[in-house]
């Protein structure tokens, strides 16, 4: 690492010592020592830190230890000093894709609301969850109260069935030791039914929930692969079972499937794994 200037030292000091005086609580504390370590341009003493935010050692040493049991820090062994740990970056760069998806998807996003008329919503997943990343209000009536970092059940939406047919194994492999919660008659709580449903997406490269969350409303998905050509998440049309049927028209299908597929593309798929095919 580069040894950082006088100046810049007593630039980030001065910043920490100012946002000290707001730093009243142990939250506020460990997030200002997170960010005077991300600032510093090489490691700080815990001494350091102590006189840039008004503290006591005791105290600093205490917020820098459970920063560094969780990965956010890191201690140099040879010196003592600390930094901003591994973790940190693995955030970040989840947080980059986050945003990348939704950026690069959202034009062919619009262009399936404008072609079919309904909500089109954008999913992503993060370790065992899939999360909802952007929603576009349909040109109906009805608006769907699904908001960004919504979870999205895996059994019971079209979203989280892309999932267990496009994922890693051990998704599926999970449900195996939990209770598929029933939302509605419809709703698909037999692990062997699904395992079923699962092995049919994988082979046609798209997923319908009928009436499985809430009553009269489908959604129609298909799945995103990314540079690697891997599984990243799905783009879906949601609305009204008479539109979107369980067994949904031609046009839909070619138009929600021929969006993923342009998706997958501006985030660097080669086109080389097919949607019917799982690695």
């Amino acid at each position: 690492m580069q040894p950082a200037s006088k100046d810049t030292d007593t630039d980030t000091t001065a910043k920490a010592s100012g946002r000290s005086k707001a730093a009243t609580g142990t939250v506020d504390l460990s997030l200002f020592l997170l960010e005077h370590l991300v600032a510093s341009h090489k490691p700080v003493g815990i001494s350091d830190m102590a006189r840039a935010f008004h503290s006591t050692k005791p105290t600093i040493y205490r917020h820098i230890q459970a920063l560094v049991k969780h990965g956010f820090a890191r201690q140099d062994k040879e010196t003592s000093r600390y930094e901003a740990g591994i973790k940190l970056l693995v955030l970040g760069e989840s947080l980059r894709e986050r945003f990348n998806i939704v950026a690069l998807a959202r034009s062919d996003m619009l262009m399936l609301r404008q072609a079919t008329g309904q909500a089109v919503s954008l999913s992503t997943l993060r370790t065992d969850e899939v999360i909802t990343l952007e929603l576009l209000q349909g040109h109906t009536v009805v608006d769907f109260g699904i908001k960004p970092g919504t979870r999205m059940d895996l059994h019971a939406t079209a979203h989280g069935k892309i999932a267990l047919a496009f994922g890693s194994a051990e998704l599926l492999d999970g449900l195996t030791q939990a209770t598929l919660r029933s939302w509605t008659p419809d709703t698909v709580t037999s692990l062997c039914a699904l395992t079923k449903t699962v092995a049919l997406i994988r082979q046609q490269g798209w997923a319908t929930a009928a009436n499985e969350i809430v009553p009269g409303v489908n959604a129609l998905a298909a799945p995103i692969f990314d540079h690697r050509d891997a599984y990243t998440g799905a783009v879906a049309i949601v609305g009204s079972t008479h539109i979107i049927e369980a067994t949904p028209r031609a046009d839909l299908i070619d138009l929600v499937t021929s969006a993923a597929q342009k998706i997958s593309r501006a985030l660097g798929s080669t086109g080389s794994r097919t949607q019917g095919e799982k690695i």
